[in-house]
C-alpha cells in the first residue's frame, strides 16, 4: 500500500504563517515515507470540510511551492474540475509542474461538482451531460498534447490549432492521468478508456466498493483495457482519535479489495499528532512499495 497525504483545507492557527506552515507539513511527509501529495482544486472551501469562506489557494500555484519545498514525492490534484481550465492550458500546468518537479506531477481529473464556487467567480458551469462530453475531450487533449502529435484537435467543445507542447513533460508516456469519481456508467467508463487511475472514497463500504471495481472490470472488458494496468486509490480521513491499529487496519481492507494507494486527510494537518503517528508508525509497519 502506498499511502498519500491530501490536503484540503488551509486554515493554520497562523494565517500570516501559512506558507511557511504548509512547507513544514510538506517536508515531513516527503521525509517520512509518503507516495503522494495532492491538494484540493477548488476556488471556494467546500462543505465537507467549512464554510466557503474559510482560506483556500490556487491550486496549481500551491503544488509549485510545494514541489520547490520537496524532492521525492509525487505531485497533483484530487480532483481538477473539468470546467476550470481550458484543455490546452490544463495540459501546459501539468507540464510546467512535471518538468520543474523532475518528473513527479500527475493529472487529477474530474466532472466537477461544485456550482457555488463556479458561479461565484465567473466560471462556466454547464449541465452535468455537457461536463462528461467535455471531460472525455480534455483527457483526449491532454494526451495528444503529450504526445508527438502536434496537430489540431477537433471536439464539439473545444478546437485547438495547434496541440503543441513543448518542453514535453518528463514523466514517460506522460504523467499519470486520475480520474476521480465513482460513477459507474461514465465515469468509469473513462477511466477504462484514458486514464492510469481511478479514485474512490472510503466512506462508501467494502460492499459499494466492490461493486464500483467490478463495474471498472467490466468497462475494461469492453474497450480492451487491461484492468490490472489501471491504479485503485482511495480517500478517506483520520480523525484525532486514530491509532496506528486502526489505520493499519483499514489499510489491510482496502488492500484485500484491490487498492494500491491511500489517500487520507489528516484532521488538522497543522496538529502534527497524526502527521507524526503516520509517519513514525504507520508507514514504517505498513511500507510505501
Amino acid at each position: 500500500m502506498r499511502y498519500a497525504l491530501h490536503l484540503p483545507n488551509y486554515t493554520y492557527p497562523a494565517p500570516h504563517a501559512l506558507g511557511t506552515t504548509l512547507r513544514d507539513i510538506v517536508q515531513t511527509a516527503d521525509q517520512g515515507g509518503f507516495h503522494s501529495l495532492s491538494v484540493m482544486d477548488h476556488f471556494f472551501q467546500i462543505e465537507y470540510v467549512g464554510p466557503a469562506d474559510m482560506e483556500m489557494l490556487s491550486s496549481y500555484t500551491t503544488l509549485g511551492y510545494i514541489a520547490a519545498h520537496t524532492s521525492r514525492v509525487k505531485l497533483g490534484t484530487l480532483v481538477t474540475g473539468v470546467v476550470y481550465r481550458h484543455p490546452g492550458l490544463l495540459a501546459k500546468a501539468v507540464t510546467t509542474l512535471d518538468v520543474l518537479s523532475g518528473g513527479r506531477a500527475y493529472l487529477g481529473i474530474g466532472a466537477a461538482w461544485f456550482e457555488r464556487e463556479a458561479r461565484g467567480l465567473g466560471a462556466p458551469f454547464p449541465p452535468l451531460k455537457e461536463r462528461f462530453e467535455q471531460l472525455e475531450e480534455t483527457l483526449q487533449v491532454c494526451r495528444q498534447m503529450w504526445s508527438a502529435d502536434n496537430g489540431p484537435y477537433q471536439g464539439r467543445h473545444y478546437q485547438l490549432a495547434e496541440t503543441l507542447c513543448v518542453p514535453q513533460p518528463i514523466s514517460r508516456p506522460h504523467p499519470p492521468i486520475l480520474v476521480g469519481g465513482g460513477g459507474e456508467r461514465r465515469t468509469l467508463r473513462l477511466v477504462a478508456q484514458y486514464a492510469d487511475a481511478c479514485n474512490l472514497f472510503e466512506f462508501l463500504g467494502p460492499d459499494t466498493l466492490r461493486q464500483k471495481l467490478d463495474t471498472l472490470k467490466r468497462h475494461c472488458d469492453d474497450v480492451g483495457r487491461d484492468y490490472d494496468s489501471i491504479e485503485k486509490t482511495l480517500l478517506g480521513r483520520v480523525t484525532p482519535d486514530a491509532s496506528a491499529a486502526e489505520i493499519l487496519e483499514r489499510s489491510q481492507v482496502a488492500a484485500h479489495m484491490g487498492f494500491q494507494r491511500f489517500y487520507f486527510t489528516l484532521g488538522d494537518v497543522f496538529d502534527r499528532k497524526l502527521l507524526d503517528l503516520m509517519v513514525d508508525e504507520v508507514i514504517p509497519r505498513m511500507g510505501t512499495a
